[in-house]
């Protein structure tokens, strides 16, 4: 069964260490998704998704606009993140699943974990399916190493990037 993603109830976030005292928060604001998927048989799910690079949004425009840059993820010449996943595991509302990420032209593997929720049907008759997922990844391991050393010690940006992932697809 195809189901298609409904971007006015799912959003894509991320978090990283600045400085290594605080956190800062971000999200892209334009992204797609294709989900094959039967409720009753999980692990045959196929997901594919797409994230708009310059659709950043840190809530700080000048830390947006490094970020777009060759510094980061060089969104001239790399304008898309691409997820395929390769394996869905499910037992219960537990949910992990583990795909190749393609930042720049780097892909590696990552898997996020959480919860599905429904199937359920909206009030027009739709049905739909929630999912909240997260996993941590290795910056540099995308070719998003820039970096500045602290006087106090430490580095700037944490090497360590939290995604998550708030999503509802409804079935086509």
């Amino acid at each position: 069964m195809t189901w298609a993603i409904d971007k006015t109830h799912s959003q894509v976030s991320f978090s990283v260490k600045h400085m290594m005292i605080s956190t800062v928060h971000g999200r892209f604001t334009s992204f797609d998704a294709q989900v094959e998927l039967d409720p009753s048989a999980l692990s045959a799910a196929k997901v594919r998704a797409d994230v708009d690079v310059n659709s950043i949004d840190t809530s700080e425009p000048q830390r947006d606009a490094h970020l777009k840059s060759a510094d980061f993820f060089d969104a001239e010449r790399f304008p898309k993140l691409s997820f395929e996943s390769t394996r869905v595991e499910a037992q219960g509302s537990k949910l992990s699943v583990t795909g190749n990420l393609t930042i720049r032209d780097k892909t590696a593997e990552v898997t996020l974990t959480g919860e599905i929720e429904g199937p359920a049907k909206d009030p027009w008759g739709k049905e739909r399916i929630g999912f909240s997922l997260s996993g941590q990844l290795e910056r540099e391991a995308f070719g998003l190493g820039w970096n500045q050393v602290l006087e106090a010690g430490g580095v700037l940006v944490g090497k360590k990037v939290t995604l998550s992932i708030e999503a509802q697809i409804v079935k086509q």
